[in-house]
Protein backbone atom coordinates (compact mmCIF):
# COMPACT_ATOMS: atom_id res chain seq x y z
CA UNK A 1 0.00 0.00 0.00
CA UNK A 2 1.17 3.10 -0.35
CA UNK A 3 0.00 5.75 2.02
CA UNK A 4 0.71 8.65 -0.18
CA UNK A 5 -2.31 10.74 -0.14
CA UNK A 6 -4.02 8.06 1.94
CA UNK A 7 -5.84 9.59 4.91
CA UNK A 8 -4.29 8.14 8.36
CA UNK A 9 -5.91 8.47 11.83
CA UNK A 10 -3.20 7.78 14.64
CA UNK A 11 -4.67 7.39 17.80
CA UNK A 12 -2.11 8.25 20.35
CA UNK A 13 -1.01 10.83 18.23
CA UNK A 14 -0.36 13.52 21.16
CA UNK A 15 2.18 11.14 23.21
CA UNK A 16 5.83 9.84 22.52
CA UNK A 17 5.91 7.29 19.96
CA UNK A 18 2.89 8.77 18.41
CA UNK A 19 3.88 12.28 17.81
CA UNK A 20 7.14 11.16 16.50
CA UNK A 21 5.00 8.77 13.44
CA UNK A 22 2.84 11.90 12.96
CA UNK A 23 5.55 14.06 12.03
CA UNK A 24 7.27 11.40 9.95
CA UNK A 25 4.28 10.43 7.97
CA UNK A 26 2.90 14.16 7.41
CA UNK A 27 6.51 14.24 6.15
CA UNK A 28 5.77 11.45 3.28
CA UNK A 29 2.86 13.20 2.03
CA UNK A 30 -0.04 11.70 3.80
CA UNK A 31 -3.23 12.73 4.86
CA UNK A 32 -3.13 12.93 8.72
CA UNK A 33 -5.83 12.66 11.45
CA UNK A 34 -4.30 12.87 14.82
CA UNK A 35 -6.10 11.61 17.52
CA UNK A 36 -5.23 13.26 20.69
CA UNK A 37 -6.93 12.42 24.04
CA UNK A 38 -9.60 15.28 25.15
CA UNK A 39 -8.74 18.38 27.94
CA UNK A 40 -10.43 21.42 28.48
CA UNK A 41 -7.25 23.23 27.98
CA UNK A 42 -6.94 22.48 24.20
CA UNK A 43 -3.27 21.08 24.57
CA UNK A 44 -2.20 18.32 21.99
CA UNK A 45 0.62 16.84 24.07
CA UNK A 46 3.56 16.76 22.15
CA UNK A 47 2.07 17.88 19.11
CA UNK A 48 2.14 21.16 20.70
CA UNK A 49 5.98 21.19 20.48
CA UNK A 50 5.89 19.90 16.52
CA UNK A 51 7.37 22.56 14.05
CA UNK A 52 4.59 25.02 12.42
CA UNK A 53 4.78 23.52 9.29
CA UNK A 54 3.85 19.99 10.63
CA UNK A 55 1.26 21.32 12.50
CA UNK A 56 -0.82 23.43 9.77
CA UNK A 57 -0.77 20.38 7.89
CA UNK A 58 -2.27 17.72 10.61
CA UNK A 59 -6.47 17.30 11.57
CA UNK A 60 -6.44 17.06 14.98
CA UNK A 61 -9.27 15.37 16.54
CA UNK A 62 -9.61 15.76 20.39
CA UNK A 63 -11.43 12.88 22.28
CA UNK A 64 -11.30 9.78 24.13
CA UNK A 65 -10.64 6.24 22.85
CA UNK A 66 -13.14 4.69 25.46
CA UNK A 67 -15.64 6.45 23.62
CA UNK A 68 -17.28 4.23 20.88
CA UNK A 69 -19.25 7.31 19.09
CA UNK A 70 -15.98 9.96 19.51
CA UNK A 71 -13.93 6.66 18.10
CA UNK A 72 -16.40 6.42 15.13
CA UNK A 73 -16.67 9.86 13.84
CA UNK A 74 -12.64 10.24 14.10
CA UNK A 75 -12.50 6.99 11.56
CA UNK A 76 -14.83 8.31 9.63
CA UNK A 77 -13.38 9.19 6.06
CA UNK A 78 -9.97 7.26 7.09
CA UNK A 79 -8.11 4.49 4.64
CA UNK A 80 -6.04 3.32 7.25
CA UNK A 81 -5.41 3.92 11.39
CA UNK A 82 -2.71 3.52 13.41
CA UNK A 83 -3.98 2.46 16.74
CA UNK A 84 -1.37 3.73 19.39
CA UNK A 85 -3.51 4.81 22.25
CA UNK A 86 -3.12 2.84 25.53
CA UNK A 87 -2.29 3.37 29.41
CA UNK A 88 0.72 2.18 29.37
CA UNK A 89 2.54 2.68 32.84
CA UNK A 90 3.03 -0.66 34.35
CA UNK A 91 3.51 1.13 38.36
CA UNK A 92 0.03 3.06 37.91
CA UNK A 93 -1.35 -0.08 36.44
CA UNK A 94 -1.29 -1.81 39.84
CA UNK A 95 -2.82 0.94 40.98
CA UNK A 96 -5.39 1.05 38.67
CA UNK A 97 -5.93 -1.83 36.81
CA UNK A 98 -9.74 -0.79 36.20
CA UNK A 99 -8.52 2.04 33.88
CA UNK A 100 -5.93 -0.02 31.77
CA UNK A 101 -9.18 -3.09 30.78
CA UNK A 102 -11.47 0.43 29.71
CA UNK A 103 -8.70 2.24 28.06
CA UNK A 104 -6.14 -0.33 26.34
CA UNK A 105 -9.20 -3.54 25.89
CA UNK A 106 -12.47 -1.74 25.15
CA UNK A 107 -10.63 1.12 23.31
CA UNK A 108 -8.98 -1.70 21.00
CA UNK A 109 -12.63 -2.89 21.02
CA UNK A 110 -13.81 0.29 19.64
CA UNK A 111 -11.24 0.90 17.03
CA UNK A 112 -11.39 -2.73 15.40
CA UNK A 113 -15.56 -2.31 15.61
CA UNK A 114 -15.41 0.80 13.80
CA UNK A 115 -12.62 -0.32 11.37
CA UNK A 116 -15.32 -3.40 10.51
CA UNK A 117 -18.08 -1.30 9.83
CA UNK A 118 -16.40 1.64 8.33
CA UNK A 119 -14.34 -1.09 6.12
CA UNK A 120 -11.16 0.78 6.51
CA UNK A 121 -8.25 -0.71 4.17
CA UNK A 122 -5.44 -1.35 7.08
CA UNK A 123 -5.50 -1.38 11.08
CA UNK A 124 -2.14 -1.08 12.62
CA UNK A 125 -2.67 -1.87 16.30
CA UNK A 126 0.11 -1.63 18.66
CA UNK A 127 1.07 -4.10 21.29
CA UNK A 128 3.82 -4.37 23.41
CA UNK A 129 6.88 -6.87 24.33
CA UNK A 130 5.43 -7.43 28.56
CA UNK A 131 2.70 -9.37 26.73
CA UNK A 132 5.60 -11.95 26.67
CA UNK A 133 6.41 -11.53 29.68
CA UNK A 134 10.00 -12.88 31.45
CA UNK A 135 11.26 -15.23 28.31
CA UNK A 136 10.88 -18.45 28.65
CA UNK A 137 13.25 -19.02 25.11
CA UNK A 138 15.62 -16.55 23.53
CA UNK A 139 15.28 -14.75 21.63
CA UNK A 140 11.69 -14.34 21.49
CA UNK A 141 9.76 -14.86 18.28
CA UNK A 142 6.69 -13.97 17.74
CA UNK A 143 5.23 -17.51 18.90
CA UNK A 144 6.77 -17.25 22.14
CA UNK A 145 3.57 -17.77 25.02
CA UNK A 146 1.80 -14.89 26.49
CA UNK A 147 2.12 -13.94 30.10
CA UNK A 148 0.41 -11.37 31.96
CA UNK A 149 2.67 -10.40 34.76
CA UNK A 150 0.99 -7.39 34.99
CA UNK A 151 -2.66 -5.25 34.73
CA UNK A 152 -0.63 -3.35 32.35
CA UNK A 153 0.63 -6.58 30.04
CA UNK A 154 -2.66 -8.40 30.54
CA UNK A 155 -4.88 -5.30 29.15
CA UNK A 156 -2.02 -5.80 25.89
CA UNK A 157 -2.92 -9.38 25.60
CA UNK A 158 -6.62 -8.73 26.03
CA UNK A 159 -6.59 -6.01 22.65
CA UNK A 160 -4.23 -7.78 21.19
CA UNK A 161 -6.79 -10.74 20.99
CA UNK A 162 -9.97 -8.61 20.48
CA UNK A 163 -7.73 -7.64 17.26
CA UNK A 164 -6.76 -10.57 15.90
CA UNK A 165 -10.60 -11.77 16.77
CA UNK A 166 -11.70 -9.70 14.16
CA UNK A 167 -9.50 -10.66 11.80
CA UNK A 168 -10.59 -13.75 11.97
CA UNK A 169 -14.10 -13.48 12.65
CA UNK A 170 -14.34 -11.07 10.27
CA UNK A 171 -11.66 -10.53 7.98
CA UNK A 172 -10.91 -7.11 9.18
CA UNK A 173 -7.75 -6.45 7.79
CA UNK A 174 -5.74 -5.72 10.45
CA UNK A 175 -1.73 -6.76 11.58
CA UNK A 176 -0.04 -6.19 15.32
CA UNK A 177 3.09 -4.46 16.19
CA UNK A 178 4.86 -5.57 18.63
CA UNK A 179 7.54 -3.15 19.87
CA UNK A 180 10.61 -4.20 22.39
CA UNK A 181 11.14 -1.14 24.64
CA UNK A 182 11.38 2.18 22.34
CA UNK A 183 13.36 4.59 23.78
CA UNK A 184 14.14 8.57 22.70
CA UNK A 185 13.41 12.12 23.02
CA UNK A 186 9.65 13.09 24.24
CA UNK A 187 9.62 9.80 26.42
CA UNK A 188 7.95 9.55 29.95
CA UNK A 189 9.90 9.81 32.67
CA UNK A 190 8.62 7.12 34.26
CA UNK A 191 10.70 4.78 31.82
CA UNK A 192 14.32 4.07 33.04
CA UNK A 193 16.35 5.39 30.18
CA UNK A 194 15.02 8.90 30.88
CA UNK A 195 14.92 8.42 34.59
CA UNK A 196 18.09 8.19 34.50
CA UNK A 197 19.29 10.99 32.00
CA UNK A 198 17.45 13.49 34.05
CA UNK A 199 18.55 12.95 37.53
CA UNK A 200 21.96 12.84 35.88
CA UNK A 201 21.05 16.58 33.92
CA UNK A 202 19.88 17.68 36.79
CA UNK A 203 23.45 17.42 38.94
CA UNK A 204 22.26 14.41 40.65
CA UNK A 205 25.28 11.73 40.96
CA UNK A 206 23.54 9.34 43.65
CA UNK A 207 20.88 8.24 40.92
CA UNK A 208 17.51 6.54 42.05
CA UNK A 209 16.77 3.00 40.36
CA UNK A 210 14.82 -0.17 40.73
CA UNK A 211 16.03 -3.64 39.99
CA UNK A 212 19.23 -3.40 38.07
CA UNK A 213 19.49 -7.06 36.51
CA UNK A 214 16.53 -7.21 34.43
CA UNK A 215 17.57 -7.17 30.65
CA UNK A 216 15.68 -5.33 27.53
CA UNK A 217 15.55 -4.77 24.09
CA UNK A 218 16.03 -1.10 24.02
CA UNK A 219 14.99 0.11 20.37
CA UNK A 220 15.05 4.06 19.34
CA UNK A 221 12.45 5.20 18.47
CA UNK A 222 12.97 6.40 15.09
CA UNK A 223 13.49 2.66 14.41
CA UNK A 224 9.77 1.77 15.93
CA UNK A 225 8.34 4.63 13.82
CA UNK A 226 10.18 2.95 10.95
CA UNK A 227 8.49 -0.10 11.57
CA UNK A 228 5.07 1.22 12.01
CA UNK A 229 5.49 2.73 8.32
CA UNK A 230 6.85 -0.37 7.19
CA UNK A 231 3.60 -2.12 8.86
CA UNK A 232 1.26 0.05 7.54
CA UNK A 233 2.50 -0.28 4.00
CA UNK A 234 2.79 -4.21 3.67
CA UNK A 235 0.61 -6.45 2.51
CA UNK A 236 2.41 -9.02 3.55
CA UNK A 237 0.87 -8.85 7.19
CA UNK A 238 -2.39 -9.00 7.73
CA UNK A 239 -2.87 -10.98 10.38
CA UNK A 240 0.68 -11.42 11.56
CA UNK A 241 2.54 -10.23 14.93
CA UNK A 242 5.71 -8.52 14.16
CA UNK A 243 8.41 -7.78 16.48
CA UNK A 244 10.02 -4.51 16.38
CA UNK A 245 12.99 -5.67 18.00
CA UNK A 246 17.13 -4.92 17.95
CA UNK A 247 18.00 -8.31 18.29
CA UNK A 248 20.04 -6.82 20.98
CA UNK A 249 20.57 -7.71 24.62
CA UNK A 250 21.71 -6.02 27.65
CA UNK A 251 20.82 -5.19 31.23
CA UNK A 252 19.28 -2.26 32.93
CA UNK A 253 22.45 -1.72 35.27
CA UNK A 254 24.76 -1.99 32.22
CA UNK A 255 22.47 0.86 30.60
CA UNK A 256 22.52 3.15 33.08
CA UNK A 257 26.57 2.61 32.94
CA UNK A 258 26.40 3.54 28.65
CA UNK A 259 24.20 6.56 29.79
CA UNK A 260 26.77 7.95 32.09
CA UNK A 261 29.56 7.45 29.86
CA UNK A 262 27.81 9.36 27.05
CA UNK A 263 26.87 12.14 29.71
CA UNK A 264 30.70 12.02 31.07
CA UNK A 265 29.06 11.44 34.26
CA UNK A 266 30.46 10.01 37.57
CA UNK A 267 27.59 7.89 39.01
CA UNK A 268 26.19 6.21 41.83
CA UNK A 269 23.19 4.21 42.10
CA UNK A 270 21.05 3.69 45.27
CA UNK A 271 17.96 1.16 45.21
CA UNK A 272 14.96 2.96 45.27
CA UNK A 273 12.78 0.35 46.95
CA UNK A 274 9.16 2.03 45.60
CA UNK A 275 10.47 1.48 42.05
CA UNK A 276 10.93 -1.96 42.61
CA UNK A 277 8.46 -4.36 40.61
CA UNK A 278 6.71 -7.53 42.91
CA UNK A 279 9.06 -10.31 42.62
CA UNK A 280 6.25 -12.23 40.36
CA UNK A 281 5.73 -9.07 38.41
CA UNK A 282 8.82 -8.48 37.06
CA UNK A 283 10.00 -9.14 33.89
CA UNK A 284 13.08 -10.48 33.96
CA UNK A 285 14.24 -11.04 30.32
CA UNK A 286 13.48 -9.63 27.20
CA UNK A 287 15.32 -9.95 23.83
CA UNK A 288 13.51 -9.59 20.73
CA UNK A 289 14.09 -12.49 17.66
CA UNK A 290 13.29 -9.60 14.68
CA UNK A 291 13.53 -11.98 11.35
CA UNK A 292 9.94 -11.99 10.82
CA UNK A 293 10.13 -8.04 10.28
CA UNK A 294 13.56 -8.59 8.20
CA UNK A 295 11.34 -11.10 5.82
CA UNK A 296 8.05 -9.85 5.45
CA UNK A 297 8.90 -6.14 5.62
CA UNK A 298 12.37 -6.11 4.99
CA UNK A 299 12.92 -4.00 8.54
CA UNK A 300 15.82 -3.97 10.61
CA UNK A 301 16.83 -1.14 13.31
CA UNK A 302 19.39 1.30 11.91
CA UNK A 303 20.24 1.82 15.76
CA UNK A 304 20.62 -1.78 15.84
CA UNK A 305 23.44 -3.41 18.44
CA UNK A 306 25.63 -1.94 21.03
CA UNK A 307 27.21 0.46 18.49
CA UNK A 308 23.55 1.50 17.46
CA UNK A 309 22.59 1.92 20.88
CA UNK A 310 25.01 4.04 22.17
CA UNK A 311 24.71 6.30 19.32
CA UNK A 312 20.73 6.58 20.25
CA UNK A 313 21.80 7.14 23.74
CA UNK A 314 23.95 9.96 22.96
CA UNK A 315 20.97 11.28 20.78
CA UNK A 316 18.95 11.39 23.52
CA UNK A 317 20.49 13.01 26.38
CA UNK A 318 21.66 15.68 23.76
CA UNK A 319 17.67 16.17 23.64
CA UNK A 320 17.07 15.83 27.45
CA UNK A 321 19.95 18.03 28.26
CA UNK A 322 18.33 20.96 26.77
CA UNK A 323 17.22 23.24 29.01
CA UNK A 324 14.03 23.85 27.63
CA UNK A 325 13.11 19.87 27.35
CA UNK A 326 14.97 19.40 30.60
CA UNK A 327 12.71 21.86 32.16
CA UNK A 328 9.82 19.69 31.13
CA UNK A 329 10.71 16.58 33.84
CA UNK A 330 9.99 16.46 37.34
CA UNK A 331 13.60 14.33 38.28
CA UNK A 332 13.08 14.78 41.95
CA UNK A 333 10.14 12.16 42.07
CA UNK A 334 9.10 8.70 41.30
CA UNK A 335 7.01 8.69 37.68
CA UNK A 336 4.72 6.14 37.64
Amino acid sequence: MNLAHKKILITGADGFIGSHLTEALVRRDCDVRAFVFYNSFGHWGWLDESPDEIKREIDVFAGDIRDPHGVRSAMTGCDVVLHLAALIGIPYSYHSPGAYVDTNITGTLNIVQAARDLQLEKVVHTSTSEVYGTAQYVPIDEKHPLQGQSPYSASKIGADQIALSFYRSFETPLTIARPFNTFGPRQSARAVIPTVITQIANGERNIQLGALHPTRDFNYVQDTVNGFIAMAESDKVLGEEVNLGSNYEISIGDTVQLIAEAMHAEINIDTDAQRLRPEKSEVERLWADNRKALELLDWAPRYGQRDGFKRALAETAAWFTDPANLARYKHGIYNI
